[in-house]
């Protein structure tokens, strides 16, 4: 039997409404979980390690030489450097976030606005701090400018997709919500494919911009819960407002 004292001290860590809830817990574990894999990928490319190199130069040639022969695809994915564009997604959550600051929901504003705001400060520091060129190609289908490591695109099209399905999560039911992750996640995936099939990035650079994208997002709602405030509700009543419907955990 533990003592009274040790069974008290666990209730109140792992309580759901305590300040260090299990959901809590649960968060920083995954964010731990998610960033371990980014920080290898990140090591294996400064690194310049030999295999990774190698994977990233044929899957580079290989998609570059595939849509050299299905030369219909090229305008198509051109126009997908602009529907992905990191800005896109920006305005897509930032829209939102000033309806939602409007109707009085200040901290899942703030939230939103912060993922915004932590991936693009995050994606710049990388590709200047890594400065891994972009792949060079004989007949590139696109051109882009700037560092390749990670890729812009794909980390916007994560945390973008991410934060609004989490936005309107509490208003969706049953098989909506899994609808709403489903496309989310296939919209990153197009987006990090294109960017590889366009020859402007790496595979590598497309992966590393997923894991960092859920990382931000699982780390900010980490840090969106422990500043939330402690709310008592009518279990037999939902309260009026988006404050109280939006939660994000």
């Amino acid at each position: 039997m533990w003592p009274e004292s040790v069974r008290r001290w666990t209730r109140r860590r792992f309580s759901a409404d305590g300040p260090l809830g299990l959901r809590l817990t649960l968060a920083c574990a995954a964010v731990f979980l998610v960033a371990v894999p980014f920080v290898v990928l990140l090591a294996l490319v400064n690194a310049r390690w030999a295999p990774l190199r190698h994977l990233d130069d044929v899957a580079t040639v290989d998609t570059n030489t595939f849509v050299l022969r299905h030369r219909a695809l090229a305008g198509p994915l051109r126009a997908t450097a602009y529907v992905f564009h990191p800005w896109v997604f920006r305005v897509i959550v930032l829209a939102p976030a000033a309806w939602l600051l409007f109707r009085g929901a200040r901290r899942l504003a703030a939230w939103a606005a912060v993922n915004v705001l932590v991936a693009g400060v995050l994606s710049a520091g990388l590709k200047m701090a890594v400065g891994r060129p972009r792949p060079a190609l004989l007949s590139p289908i696109a051109h882009a400018g700037g560092a390749s490591f990670p890729s812009g695109h794909a980390l916007m099209t994560v945390v973008g997709t991410a934060t609004i399905v989490l936005i309107v999560l509490p208003v969706l039911r049953g098989a909506w919500r899994a609808v709403a992750w489903a496309a989310a996640a296939v919209l990153s995936v197009v987006s990090g494919m294109c960017r590889v099939l366009l020859g402007v990035h790496y595979v590598s650079d497309v992966v590393a911009g997923w894991i960092l994208g859920v990382a931000i997002v699982l780390a900010t709602t980490a840090a969106f819960e422990t500043w939330r405030p402690r709310m008592r509700r009518d279990p037999g009543r939902r309260p009026p407002g988006v404050s109280h419907r939006c939660r994000v955990l």
